[in-house]
């Protein structure tokens, strides 16, 4: 049963209606994580992988299409947390225990269950603070993010690693206990919003850029697990280093020209 307070909220939807756009590419978004669970049946591990990655591209595009066109909504980042619930939550457990955890038995489901739940309750968490409060970055690993690192990781060993069946369950089971507890930890971590791409930059930036998209090219399996691997990494090890930053550059302030003389 509905309670009589929330009626005439639903009522209200009806009649207002749904922006097409944003939910069209949130749609997309959830299509792929259910071809990635299907694939994962059929033993697909790769174009299981492959699907959430394309899912990461389409979560990224709604919610820019929606600031874009200015057609933001509560049921859109309702239907965008359930299918990245999907896509990036129950895709990725399925992938990760039929590929690495399955050996490891009620461990591995354990691990599994363990990644979905912190996933779901990082988004909740994400809704929470995105209606109450305005901030810059996230509180906690994206789950998205997450993962990309777990697609990446299924597509850079078919590529070149080939992890043997001895070593991976110890690296996927260990990867898969830090991935959640990354997600519903408090570690701050940087969004593409934060990036200010019309601000003037150095050479050197532009430069390391066209590298970037360089290696991209001709290496993509490993750019992109670089990548991912390089985001995770970030909100561990931001703190430690911008305060370090502080406390050598405090120790190393030019000396005036007039001591200079003497």
């Amino acid at each position: 049963m509905i309670p009589r307070k929330q009626r005439p909220r639903i009522r209200e939807l009806g009649k207002k209606g749904v922006y097409l756009l944003p939910n069209l590419f949130t749609t997309a978004n959830l299509f792929c994580g259910v071809f990635a669970i299907l694939a994962v049946y059929d033993k697909a591990y790769v174009n299981a992988a492959m699907a959430i990655l394309i899912a990461t591209i389409f979560d990224s595009l709604d919610g820019k299409l929606a600031r874009m066109t200015k057609t933001t909504s509560r049921f859109g980042l309702e239907y965008d947390s359930l299918s990245d619930v999907i896509s990036f939550g129950v895709a990725p457990g399925f992938l990760v225990y039929a590929w690495g955890l399955s050996e490891y038995g009620r461990l591995g489901w354990a691990a599994v269950f363990l990644y979905i739940a912190c996933g779901a309750l990082r988004l909740s968490r994400f809704n929470v603070k995105a209606t109450t409060t305005e901030t810059k970055g996230f509180m906690g690993l994206p789950i998205p993010a997450a993962a990309a690192l777990i697609a990446s990781l299924v597509i850079l060993d078919d590529y070149i690693l080939h992890v043997g069946k001895e070593v991976r369950p110890i690296v996927v089971l260990s990867m898969t206990y830090v991935l959640a507890f990354l997600m519903v930890s408090s570690l701050p971590y940087r969004g593409i919003k934060d990036i200010k791409f019309r601000d003037q930059t150095s050479f050197s930036v532009l430069v390391a850029m066209i590298l970037i998209f360089l290696v991209l090219v001709v290496e993509t399996q490993v750019m992109i697990f670089s990548m991912a691997l390089l985001y995770v990494i970030s909100g561990i090890i931001e703190k430690p280093v911008v305060a370090l930053y502080r406390l050598f550059s405090k120790g190393t302030k030019e000396i005036p020209l007039e001591e200079e003389k003497r």
